[in-house]
């Protein structure tokens, strides 16, 4: 549902407009670059740096289409976040870990391993140390994020990254970041590293 409604919004015309999405990426997105999707989030010096593919989507949604930017995890920005990404579905996840990503990565990292909240847990407790135990009921994974957004059945909804991750910190009793934060696109930038070489597989089920 969510492709299907993110492809509807790629080849929306409002009002009087004669430019959708479509205009410049093709019809069905064939002008789209898969390769350059797999490797959000991206660090672009023009846009001021560190760059996840939702912003990349709400900036064209803003400064080429001239429209009012989408709220971030906004269910119509989650579903064109959702149809882009699955349009490099089966591509490998290719994130740039060198270069002026090194610095952004290092502090990204930093958080994933720092603990938050009244439990005094961090990302890395669940999905490093402790990936393939059960908790509550679970088996914990390795986070690996190549399917995100994702469709999750207890949730009953496609869900974001960061939206998993206010999730994850709401479960540990911490305060969650805003998303599209700082700090939630140094999370994403370096929990989406960690899925390099994984095929993409966006929209994924998971519980």
């Amino acid at each position: 549902v969510a492709v299907d409604r993110g492809a509807e919004l790629f080849h929306e015309l409002r009002d009087s407009e004669v430019h959708s999405c479509s205009s410049c990426h093709g019809e069905n997105g064939e002008g789209m670059d898969i390769k350059a999707i797999a490797r959000y989030p991206v660090f672009n010096a023009n846009l001021g740096g560190l760059v996840t593919l939702q912003e990349r989507v709400n900036y064209c949604w803003e400064i080429n289409l001239d429209r009012f930017p989408l709220t971030p995890g906004s269910s119509e920005l989650i579903a064109l976040e959702t149809y882009v990404r699955h349009l490099a579905k089966g591509e490998t996840v290719n994130v740039q870990t060198d270069g002026d990503m090194a610095p952004l990565l290092a502090r990204g990292e930093a958080l994933y391993n720092t603990r938050f909240g009244q439990l005094d847990m961090s990302c890395g407790h669940c999905h490093v140390q402790h990936q393939g135990q059960m908790l509550r009921g679970q088996r914990l994974s390795q986070g690996q994020a190549n399917g995100f957004p994702e469709y999750r059945l207890g949730r009953g909804r496609i869900t974001s990254l960061q939206q998993r991750l206010t999730e994850c910190f709401v479960s540990f009793r911490a305060e969650p970041f805003e998303e599209g934060s700082p700090e939630y696109d140094l999370l994403e930038l370096y929990i989406m590293s960690r899925a390099n070489g994984l095929e993409i597989e966006t929209p994924a089920v998971r519980f």
